[in-house]
């Protein structure tokens, strides 16, 4: 990279925000008290990030009776749940081509039942009015190298034969680019249906409404310290309290799991986006993008971008950033050489918006799985449930996973829990410095296929047919 370039480049972060730009709102909601003295309830939900608002949530659908209690360390859709790109889509399985390696013969139910859950949650938008710029606009997949855009069109000719092309379109070098206007597109593969765009923090917060509205008693500022047996049911101790409860939903993901078993299968993945100022009329002009699809580019280590409701670009991803220990600290939320490398990626895309300034640049943890998406269990002799793993593609699945722990709660067989992507788990990840050095030979080797024409390394055909494939 030129000097001039990286300062011109650079120049655009000069009044960039380290903070989240979905959280940066003076709408936030102010948080709830927290927990001093005993509680007891039917159902104790540990985590207010998407995954323990909609188990709140969905529990008290099922049974508006139920004494629900839902604990939050912090506030409510502070962590990933309130910093990420805001693309909620059908795929429970972190992508169609994920989840058709994993699982072929299950692959049908569980697109059908990743599409009833995206309508579920549109419902659940209208429904209880969750002001939270809700677009069911569609993303496009677009190749930036040759050998990316002749393997979209060989995916979309596999999906064809199998039946799984529904709502999904090849678009050629013209075609993507009539849609939103890069140099870098070459070709592209259009959901017409499978994604929605959202304001991800406004999500988080109309779910909390939501679960007030229905009676759930929410306490913030109170982690949950221990969990153990007590009586019947179960028993968590915080820093001021207790709750007593017949049965536990943990959501706490990346964070550490109060079943200490669990803590093995994930691992923190630190992503970073930038946020623009709002493009003006002529600059979204030179850009396209009328239809507002979401985008993200087909490589190895890839961004994800989109237009916000009023027209800034989001723009994130390519590093994936794992920290020796997998520890989860503040610091590694502020990445300023990520930062760098984002903005020339972003003017590479778009030279057309040079001179488009950064207000927002921000990092987080999210927690990933050998398998990237969603596994489940139980603990307690029933009386526990969890769920963990979503890999960055949770803003929708995390809906799936509470109708399974509830499930799971409530000892019942159905549709879900008959799955092997909930009866079976991923390969935990080994101890230190195993996993580090691992992770690290896997990151080489993807950021080489994609200077090399895609080509992959043995490294990567061994993780590949052991089912650990890695990607950013």
């Amino acid at each position: 990279m030129a000097p001039s370039a990286m300062t011109r480049w650079t120049t655009s972060l000069s009044e960039a925000q380290p903070v989240p730009y979905w959280l940066d709102d003076p709408g936030k909601p102010h948080p709830e008290p927290a927990l001093t003295g005993a509680e007891t309830c039917d159902l104790l939900v540990v985590g207010g990030g998407y995954s323990g608002l909609w188990t709140a949530l969905i529990a008290k659908e099922r049974d508006p009776q139920r004494e629900v209690v839902l604990l939050e360390g912090r506030e409510v859709g502070w962590a990933a749940s309130g910093r990420n790109g805001g693309f909620c889509a059908a795929s429970l399985t972190h992508g169609l081509a994920n989840g058709l390696t994993r699982w072929p013969d299950e692959i049908r139910k569980l697109e059908e039942l990743g599409a009833r859950n995206l309508d579920a949650i549109e419902a659940a938008v209208a429904r209880y009015s969750l002001d939270c710029d809700f677009e069911r606009s569609g993303e496009i997949d677009v190749a930036t190298e040759p050998h990316q855009a002749a393997e979209l069109r060989e995916w979309h000719e596999e999906l064809r034969e199998r039946g799984l092309a529904d709502g999904i379109e090849f678009l050629d070098a013209d075609a993507v680019r009539e849609q939103v206007d890069s140099p870098t597109f070459l070709a592209g593969l259009h959901d017409r249906r499978g994604v929605a765009m959202l304001h991800p923090a406004k999500l988080a917060w109309g779910l909390k409404r939501a679960c007030l509205r229905l009676g759930v008693r929410v306490y913030e500022h109170t982690p949950a310290l221990a969990l153990k047996a007590y009586g019947a049911g179960m028993a968590v101790r915080t820093p001021y309290g207790s709750v007593r409860a017949r049965k536990v939903a943990l959501a706490t993901n990346i964070f550490p799991n109060l079943v200490k078993r669990v803590r093995a299968y994930t691992v923190p993945v630190y992503d970073y986006a930038l946020m623009t100022e709002p493009l003006t009329a002529d600059q979204l002009a030179s850009v396209g993008w009328k239809n507002r699809q979401g985008l993200g580019d087909s490589a190895n280590q890839f961004h994800y971008f989109r237009l916000s409701a009023d027209n800034r670009v989001l723009w994130g991803g390519y590093d994936a950033i794992y920290p020796y220990g997998g520890r989860v600290r503040a610091e590694y939320d502020d990445r300023p050489e990520t930062y760098a490398k984002l903005a020339g990626h972003f003017f590479t895309c778009f030279p057309q918006l040079e001179g488009v300034r950064f207000t927002h640049a921000w990092g987080g943890a999210i927690d990933t799985c050998s398998r990237f998406s969603a596994f489940f269990g139980t603990a307690h002799h029933g009386k526990v449930a969890y769920t963990a793993g979503y890999t960055g593609l949770g803003v929708g699945a995390t809906r799936f996973g509470a109708d399974v722990m509830l499930d799971l709660l409530a000892g019942e067989r159905t549709e879900r829990t008959e799955l092997e992507m909930v009866r079976k788990k991923p390969l935990p990840f080994p101890p230190e410095p195993f996993a580090w050095a691992g992770i690290a030979l896997t990151k080489w080797s993807l950021a080489r296929a994609d200077a090399h024409g895609g080509r992959r390394n043995l490294w990567l055909k061994t993780m590949d047919k052991l089912g650990l494939g890695f990607d950013s």
